[in-house]
């Protein structure tokens, strides 16, 4: 993903999410619920549950939402019967494209899956098709303004224990270790900097043109993706625009 879409779609995603923030937040309770139950509610002893809550804060999730997720998972509100499921598949024009899910329900949601990818003339492939083509890594962008210092900034990031970060005309990215991910966005938010987004993604290695119209459907997948309740995360390599 280019640093220019990469802005554009944190942007155009927060307006989305600033309209539904419920159904934002609903997703991300999932992901802390199933993180709690699968490793215990203390985050300084679960690292997956550290890593949801990070980015949960980073979507600005109140800290009540946050304990009742944390609470449901690990069982004093009820048991929590959510599953990971990571589908590989190829977009319009052969973009690689990855969704992670959490579901109740594994038959529907892969019938969903499948549906979207059809739909849209992309098709859902096998694990490991396209995963190759991607490395998991912490990303924290910080747009630009008047009141960040981008040597401060750099210096509190790496003191942190981020391993780079990169300057555009929109702002900066941050990138992290995934182990090192909910310390460096922590250290971050503490220092006073406003997070436009932090989350552990699949960054592309390499990235896939696309004409108009298959850039049309990728978008009109993509979007169908960010409405269905089960899926939690899209990564792909569209080099947009």
């Amino acid at each position: 993903m280019s640093g220019h879409s990469k802005w554009n779609n944190i942007k155009n995603r927060k307006g989305k999410q600033d309209a539904a923030k419920g159904k934002i937040f609903t997703k991300m309770a999932k992901l802390i619920a199933v993180a709690a139950r699968e490793g215990g509610g203390d985050p300084e002893m679960n690292s997956k549950l550290r890593e949801a809550v990070a980015k949960a804060k980073a979507s600005n999730m109140p800290n009540d939402n946050i304990d009742r997720a944390i609470k449901k998972g690990s069982g004093e509100l009820g048991d929590a019967v959510f599953e990971e499921i990571t589908y590989e598949g190829y977009g319009p024009g052969g973009a690689a494209v990855i969704v992670q899910a959490l579901t109740d329900n594994k038959n529907r949601t892969a019938g969903d899956v499948r549906h979207i990818f059809d739909k849209n003339g992309g098709n859902l492939g096998t694990n490991g098709c396209v995963s190759y083509l991607f490395e998991r890594a912490g990303r924290i962008l910080i747009e630009k303004s008047d009141d960040v210092d981008e040597d401060e900034l750099m210096m509190t990031a790496l003191d942190a224990g981020a391993e780079d970060m990169e300057t555009s005309e929109d702002g900066y990215e941050i990138r992290t270790a995934p182990a090192d991910f909910a310390n460096v966005l922590e250290k971050i938010q503490e220092a006073g900097y406003t997070v436009a987004s932090g989350e552990i993604a699949q960054i592309p290695s390499t990235e896939t043109e696309l004409s108009e119209k298959d850039a049309q459907k990728m978008e009109k997948m993509l979007e169908m993706f960010d409405d269905n309740d089960d899926v939690q995360e899209v990564f792909h390599n569209w080099a947009e625009a």
